[in-house]
């Protein structure tokens, strides 16, 4: 089977290609596990993070890709949850303790990282950790939700916000334009507002229904109930901090922060950005539970999620285009149509 596979280490400023087009052995499923003949996998910011280094896969090489979507093509003597063919999605979580909190646990293996994932032809998981799709969507449409959405609803459970609250998304890609769509849905009568770097994602930000849209420095018309963050960066969490109300809570939605501008943090000032219990709260991965949750929801809003394509071979460019930032909706690789 074709699959791109990550054989080392580095950034993409040193090495912009660092994914090999190879062809690899057709995975077989374990006793309850299932092999999924792969359709397309969402390209996700945490791939930066494996490629780079900042989490990396405890193995080389290995297969990323955590946003798949595709079909049963096979199932393990014990597997019964679904049928040969059935449309099925994976997500981040590859397998974990089962727990309610198993997104903690250090049984927690992500898909991509410690285990082969979806840039490839096929791919196998224990079938508690795959979801079926909602018909609503097409597959390139449900690829960035298995991931970008999955963890956005945790994100958002975990603001603790009610309707009528107002929430800030900072940075406004893959998962933030869906979290917005989602916001608008469970709290109609909240303002959401929308902090962007560039331009077109701000103008993105109000086409989808934001009440206000500005630069990451900017201030908004009023101080905020909750923020989510969803960039690699530090400045995001000190100007959110800045700009919540009294008890108001910050929600990092990362797996990891990149370097390049931490030593900001070190201006940070307890009385202006932490006091008048103002929390500050990290979303850490994701559960089984999170995903079953939100694809429903995600279907009867519906959600429409905007997508950029590339062939399975030109993983790296999609890659590359993702890390030079201003993105609008999410990219999906088409691995076999």
């Amino acid at each position: 089977m074709k699959a791109m596979i990550l054989n080392s280490i580095a950034t993409l400023a040193d090495n912009p290609e660092p994914l090999q087009m190879v062809d690899l052995q057709r995975p077989h499923p374990g006793a309850d596990q299932i092999l999924i003949k792969v359709s397309v996998c969402g390209v996700c910011h945490t791939e930066l993070d494996e490629i780079e280094g900042r989490t990396a896969p405890p193995l080389l090489p290995v297969v990323p890709g955590h946003e798949v979507v595709g079909r049963v093509a096979a199932m393990g003597e014990s597997a019964v949850r679904f049928k040969e063919g059935a449309r099925v999605g994976v997500g981040w979580i590859y397998s974990s303790s089962g727990a309610a909190d198993e997104n903690l646990s250090p049984d927690f293996r992500a898909t991509g990282r410690d285990a082969n994932g979806g840039y490839a032809e096929f791919m196998v998981i224990g079938e508690r950790y795959a979801y079926p799709i909602p018909d609503i969507f097409t597959d390139e449409e449900a690829a960035p939700l298995l991931c970008a959405g999955g963890v956005g609803y945790r994100s958002l459970k975990l603001t603790g916000i009610s309707d009528g609250d107002s929430l800030g998304l900072t940075g406004f890609g893959g998962s933030g334009h869906l979290v917005l769509q989602m916001a608008k849905h469970l709290y109609p009568n909240s303002e959401i507002f929308v902090f962007a770097r560039s331009g077109r994602e701000r103008d993105f930000a109000m086409e989808l229904g934001a009440s206000w849209s500005g630069d990451t420095s900017d201030n908004p018309p009023s101080a905020l109930d909750a923020i989510i963050d969803t960039t690699p960066a530090w400045r995001p969490v000190l100007e959110g901090l800045r700009k919540l109300r009294p008890g108001g809570r910050l929600v990092i939605n990362a797996i990891r922060k990149e370097p390049a501008d931490r030593d900001l943090m070190a201006g940070i000032d307890y009385e202006r950005d932490l006091w008048l219990e103002k929390e500050l709260k990290t979303v850490a991965n994701v559960t089984s539970r999170d995903i079953a949750e939100f694809l429903p929801i995600a279907a009867a809003i519906p959600i429409r999620p905007e997508v950029e394509s590339y062939p399975l071979e030109a993983a790296n460019t999609a890659l590359n285009d993702l890390r030079s930032g201003h993105v609008r909706g999410a990219k999906v690789l088409l691995v076999s149509q």
